[in-house]
């Protein structure tokens, strides 16, 4: 008497044998190769509608790289449409505020998740791409963006300004000058300058649709009449082409002028918010300020960069480890470069028409009235 077999593949025979070997190798509708070859076809011959292409790259020759198992660029493409239509609505309509569908992103909201999207969604395999933090190239922020759109998109990266096609940024735009080649998008925390005199921005959408900006120019007389001058440091509101207030993003108002008649396409984007808008190449951009009260940049009473003895750039305290304070050029990439180069030509509109200039330039809108002006 024989035992029975324990193998479940002979007692069933070749036919079951057959079906295991079926359920593990899958049936060849299953297989990605096939499916990546092109659409399938139905017993009459039409194409499938089911039919979706594997990845970006067998829509876009020369996007063949980046990070396995990522979309091209990380965004989906879909997304990828959205932000552009945004962003040539928002340069149609310089200052405009203009909605999009902010997506999930690897990173808190708050971080820099709507630059970032613009960005994705404007790099291509022969761009070179910048990232500024706070005038830094090394910060963690900066690296990670940095690394993330090199690895997912297989761009060029680099820290020289000259050298981008496109720069993101966090509250700075740089010294050096840009060229109508380079687009600057910037991280928006806050869209609205109107939230700085009501919080309701239903109440404030209404006023930029009739171009009613009172209650700000009441928010800076009150400004004056308490300082003797227009003190707001950063997020200075400025007038785009004569009809939209914008929010210029957190950047000293030393950067402010940049905007004015510029070559560069600036785009500003807000993720949080899902809000995009754009300052095109050659558009005028005011600060707003009163005839008798000038705007006017940081004044830094003489002090130069302590590496590159630069006098005409946007200067910030530092501390070394032996406690000494000195003074140096936020832009660290500029600074790299002026050392090499002292002569090396910056961007900053010297001879702009209104504005108070420089270290101990007097105003002397301001001295007339016995305003300091230093």
């Amino acid at each position: 008497m024989t035992e029975p077999t324990s193998d479940p593949a002979t007692a069933a025979g070749d036919g079951s044998e057959t079906a295991a070997d079926e359920r593990t190798r899958g049936t060849e509708a299953d297989d990605p190769a096939s499916v990546a070859d092109g659409p399938s076809t139905d017993a009459d011959g039409s194409a499938s509608a089911a039919y979706e292409p594997s990845s970006v790259a067998d829509l876009l020759p020369g996007t063949e790289g980046g990070l396995d198992g990522y979309n091209y660029a990380y965004l989906d493409e879909h997304t990828k449409r959205e932000v552009r239509r945004g962003i040539l609505k928002a340069v149609a309509l310089p200052g405009h505020q203009v909605p999009f569908a902010s997506r999930e992103m690897p990173l808190a909201r708050g971080w820099g998740t709507g630059g970032i999207q613009a960005s994705l969604s404007l790099l291509g395999p022969d761009d070179a791409f910048k990232v500024i933090d706070q005038g830094s190239d090394e910060s963690v922020n900066a690296a990670n963006v940095r690394r993330l759109a090199e690895r997912t998109a297989d761009v060029d990266v680099t820290t020289d300004t000259a050298e981008a096609t496109v720069i993101q940024t966090r509250h700075r735009i740089p010294e050096e000058v840009m060229t109508d080649e380079q687009i600057l998008v910037l991280q928006v925390p806050t869209t609205d300058p109107l939230r700085r005199v009501d919080g309701s921005d239903d109440a404030n959408r209404r006023r930029h649709a009739h171009r009613n900006y009172s209650k700000m120019w009441v928010a800076l007389y009150e400004n004056v009449v308490e300082w003797g001058e227009i003190q707001i440091p950063a997020r200075y509101p400025v007038l785009v082409d004569d009809r939209y207030l914008m929010d210029p993003s957190p950047i000293p108002r030393w950067d402010t002028t940049k905007l004015n008649d510029a070559e560069t396409l600036f785009l500003f984007a807000a993720g949080r918010e899902a809000r995009v808008y754009a300052v095109p190449p050659h558009t005028s951009v005011e600060p707003l300020a009163f005839e008798d009260r000038r705007f006017q940049v940081e004044r830094f009473a003489g002090e130069s960069c302590h590496r590159c003895g630069s006098t005409d750039t946007y200067l910030t305290e530092v501390t070394d480890d032996d406690g000494v304070t000195r003074h140096a050029c936020n832009d660290a990439s500029f600074c790299e470069k002026r050392v090499e180069t002292p002569g090396l030509p910056k961007d900053h509109h010297l001879d702009a028409d209104g504005v108070a200039w420089g270290p101990g330039t007097p105003d002397p809108l301001l001295t007339d009235d016995g305003g300091d002006g230093a």
